[in-house]
């Protein structure tokens, strides 16, 4: 049988030939629709909706009402057979297959939507030899000044530094490669790099790109965070600085990051929790490469709603027409080879009480409005400084991210990276000594920390590790 269709001779002896006509069909409609010719025809229709494509074509050379019966058939039982197919792999519909363009049209609308609103019209872009555009927007249309709060303002003018600073940071004369190319901004513009529409197709989702995940990991209670940090607490703190020593750490797929900086914390470590960060991060999904970044970040609510990856969302103003946040660092240290760290300072204005960010010697990159946040209105309740990275790795396999240089803290310099000249900034405004620094390495397998001080560095310390090893499997 296999779907064939047979012809017979009807029973009053008016044969139906291969090309009669309508006329002949409605003389034999009785014995033709017959209950039993109807099942048998049913019995038929079923195997060849779930048969052979190639058989379906067959029908186009029966009678004209076959043709029309079988070609509407031919019709649905083509969709039949390709969906019929893949349920057998997936759970498939066609609704949804109907409607996936629609989604994905959906989706780049509201990525172009949101490419319009953070991309602000320049008056100068650069292109830069690692890929990056960088746009000169004039300072009060930055995307800061979306922000109700700021909206119509201009930019603060530079607010008292802390007592004890001073400006002998080891800085070349530029450490991003845009700049090292000869190219500059214009006075009374800031430096933006330009978000391209497969920065935002890379995160889950445009409400996701350009914030820090807080949950990661489902196969586990671990987040997914892991972090060797030196920190401070007990006290008010009004600020905090460190040379951060730069490498370019290997990340093992593009939903991981590794970053090296300074947290301002306040408030609980729950929902409420407020931090201020600056450092550099490598992160192939924020950036789509491997190299170091200047970076920021700012949450008022433990990284829920609020806060964002740089100028990504209103919130920290810049003031700087020469450094590029989100920038590529250059150049960075290499293993038994040349050294290259980067000098941070963050502090809180005794006046106005926006939290400042300071780059090298006096590079005023810009501030955070107090009015961002709740707990740091007042002040920090503690400081952290050192490494953390995403491990996605599942059912307990640990990643193979490296963190600062990817070498154990107890190879010390040329090979591990570091933290030095580690201070904060005291009630009175007086940059001072971080007191009892004290370390911690959530997965010390993996990645340690080690602390130390002496006349030239300070409170300083080494940190990092290659993740997955032997010890950390």
């Amino acid at each position: 049988m296999g779907g064939e269709f047979v012809l017979r001779k009807p029973r009053n002896g008016i044969k139906c030939r291969r090309f009669d006509r309508c006329n002949t069909m409605r003389q034999t409609e009785t014995e033709l629709f017959s209950e039993e010719t109807r099942e048998r025809r049913r019995g038929r229709r079923r195997r060849r909706i779930n048969g052979s494509f190639f058989l379906d074509m067959i029908i186009f050379f029966r009678p004209c009402y076959f043709n029309f019966l079988f070609l509407s058939l031919f019709l649905l039982s083509s969709s039949s057979f390709s969906s019929t197919l893949s349920s057998e792999t997936e759970n498939f519909s066609p609704r949804n297959q109907t409607l996936r363009p629609l989604e994905e049209l959906n989706k780049l609308k509201a990525i172009n939507q949101h490419l319009r609103k953070i991309n602000k019209p320049s008056v100068k872009t650069i292109h830069s030899s690692d890929g990056d555009i960088i746009d000169c927007v004039l300072s009060h249309q930055q995307p800061a000044f979306d922000h109700p709060r700021l909206r119509g303002q201009k930019p603060l003018d530079p607010p008292e530094r802390p007592r004890g600073h001073n400006n002998r940071g080891l800085r070349p004369k530029s450490f991003q490669l845009w700049r090292m190319e000869g190219e500059t901004c214009p006075e009374g513009t800031v430096p933006i790099r330009r978000t391209k529409q497969e920065d935002i197709l890379r995160a889950n989702s445009v409400s996701a790109f350009g914030k820090k995940l807080r949950h990661f990991r489902r196969d586990t209670s671990s987040n997914g965070h892991e972090h060797a940090v030196g920190y401070v607490s007990g006290e008010k703190y009004f600020g905090a600085k460190a040379s951060i020593n730069v490498w370019a750490p290997q990340v093992q797929n593009q939903y991981e990051f590794s970053l090296s900086q300074i947290w301002i914390i306040s408030g609980s470590f729950g929902n409420d929790l407020n931090t201020i960060e600056a450092g550099w991060q490598v992160s192939p999904e924020l950036y789509g490469d491997n190299y170091p970044r200047f970076f920021t970040y700012w949450t008022n609510d433990a990284y829920q709603a609020t806060g964002c990856y740089n100028l990504l969302c209103s919130g920290f103003v810049q003031t700087n027409s020469q450094v590029a946040i989100g920038a590529a660092i250059s150049p960075s240290s290499s293993f038994k080879g040349g050294q290259f760290d980067i000098t941070l300072l963050i502090w809180k204005d005794p006046k106005h009480g926006n939290w400042w960010l300071e780059f090298g010697s006096g590079i005023l990159v810009g501030y955070w409005p107090s009015f961002l946040f709740t707990h740091l209105r007042e002040h920090a309740s503690m400081v952290q400084y050192g490494g953390e990275v995403v491990n996605s790795s599942p059912f307990g396999a640990h990643t193979s991210t490296q963190m600062g240089s990817g070498h154990f803290a107890e190879e010390g310099f040329t090979k591990s990276s570091y933290f030095r000249n580690i201070q904060v900034v005291d009630w009175d405004n007086n940059l001072v000594p971080s007191p009892n620094l004290r370390v911690l390495a959530d997965h010390p397998n993996c990645y340690d920390i080690q602390g130390g001080s002496n006349k030239a560095w300070g409170n300083y310390f080494y940190y990092g590790g290659p993740g997955k090893n032997p010890k950390c499997p």
